[in-house]
């Protein structure tokens, strides 16, 4: 799935994402009550295996988290089971006395609780965004194990040479008043956008950001649509061939036209840092990336899964910087990565979201800081030869 969502949104992100960045549990509404504590004794300390308890964010989530010893200390696996089940590897896991903590970059989530007197219980709280949902995990017996779903097999890609269009295509205006598109997706074969501009549409299927996009009308930046459309040919496809897609929407129902040209513009220019880059090879598989954001305790979190630099590159000059960005890294392949960060009024087109307010005193350092201290990367300001679309005609879209 393939999600670009402007961070107005406190987005659900992935299949396995848990609870809502901002789900809420009122502290009068208790969590749903785990099965009995297994009648088992374990030695000090000893909190391998199985647990299980009970997420409720918005809905009952049933989580499995699945505890090794290592020669290290300690790993944990977390399943989501009524959200498909896929595995997850915890990026840490620690047990120091009876606290017991541990984090998922890959979704921006974090647990800590406080191990029981007999080792059979957890009670603690789960955090992906500013607002703890209490969680209490219980020991696993043979009688009380939760079933974890078998895997649906990935969908099967669109061939490689396929030509798409879009079969079915549904453009309605959107009068929301929201300044930002909310949402592009790819889920299966139903491709969806929320309040997306003409700029956007264009910045999408040509890959350039909003001040590459020069000569064109008024309305390209401030009229608003939502979007429907069923590719023609079967099978998930890529992220070149659904913005060739998006290409051929543009021109079959905006009428649009338009030539390359070169010009010499501000740009930002993403290289490795000195100390080398710090990118975490992906734990999914297939062919689109999934993007999005949330609030944090301490910032702004863009969370990437499945990623590569150009997703990152072309995320970040679509949604929040002011200018092109150019990835100069040379780094292939896809990656997991958050970048937790304090927005300032340059970004996202003047309107950076609100943040929520926290009792912490901490604050996220800035973008460029962040990227630096957490991806290893560099984000430069310079000005650079960079491609522009000319628009020659374009027209409102046609009615449906």
């Amino acid at each position: 799935m393939l999600r670009a969502i402007s961070a107005l949104t406190c987005a659900v992100f992935l299949g396995i994402s848990l609870g809502s960045a901002n789900a809420q549990t009122s502290p009068s509404t208790p969590a749903a009550a785990p099965a009995p504590p297994a009648k088992e004794t374990h030695a000090k300390g000893d909190i391998s295996g199985d647990w299980q308890g009970t997420l409720q964010a918005g809905k009952s989530l049933r989580t499995i988290l699945q505890i090794a010893k290592t020669d290290k200390g300690w790993s944990a696996k977390m399943y989501s089971i009524d959200q498909g089940g896929q595995p997850i590897n915890a990026s840490s896991a620690t047990l120091d006395g009876s606290t017991f903590k541990y984090s998922v970059d890959l979704i921006g989530g974090s647990y800590q609780g406080t191990l029981s007197a007999d080792g059979n219980s957890i009670v603690g709280a789960w955090t992906q965004g500013p607002n703890p949902i209490p969680l209490t995990f219980v020991r696993a017996t043979r009688e009380t194990a939760w079933e974890i779903p078998a895997l649906r097999p990935p969908p099967k890609p669109m061939k490689e040479d396929a030509d798409p269009s879009f079969d079915v295509a549904t453009i309605k205006p959107n009068n929301s008043g929201a300044s930002s598109i909310q949402g592009l997706t790819m889920n299966g074969r139903n491709f969806a956008t929320r309040n997306s501009s003409l700029a956007d549409l264009i910045g999408f299927a040509y890959e350039v950001q909003s001040k590459q996009i020069v000569s064109g009308p008024d309305w390209l930046d401030k009229d608003r649509y939502d979007i429907a459309a069923i590719p023609d040919q079967e099978g998930a496809p890529n992220v070149q061939q659904l913005r060739l897609m998006v290409q051929k929407l543009l021109a079959s129902r905006f009428n649009l036209k338009f030539h390359h040209d070169q010009r010499e513009l501000s740009a930002y220019v993403l290289t490795v840092g000195k100390n080398g880059q710090k990118l975490t090879p992906t734990q999914l598989k297939g062919s689109l990336p999934g993007m999005g954001m949330r609030p944090g305790p301490t910032g702004l979190t863009m969370v990437m899964a499945n990623a590569k630099l150009a997703d990152f590159t072309g995320f970040l000059q679509m949604l929040v910087l002011d200018r092109p960005v150019v990835d100069r890294t040379g780094i292939t392949g896809r990656f997991d990565y958050n970048v937790t960060f304090t927005p300032d009024d340059s970004e996202f087109n003047g309107h950076p979201p609100k943040l929520p307010q926290t009792e912490s005193s901490d604050s996220a350092p800035n973008l460029f800081a962040a990227i630096q201290e957490q991806l290893g990367l560099k984000l430069d300001a310079q000005k650079t030869s960079v491609d522009v679309i000319a628009i020659d005609h374009v027209e409102k879209p046609s009615a449906n």
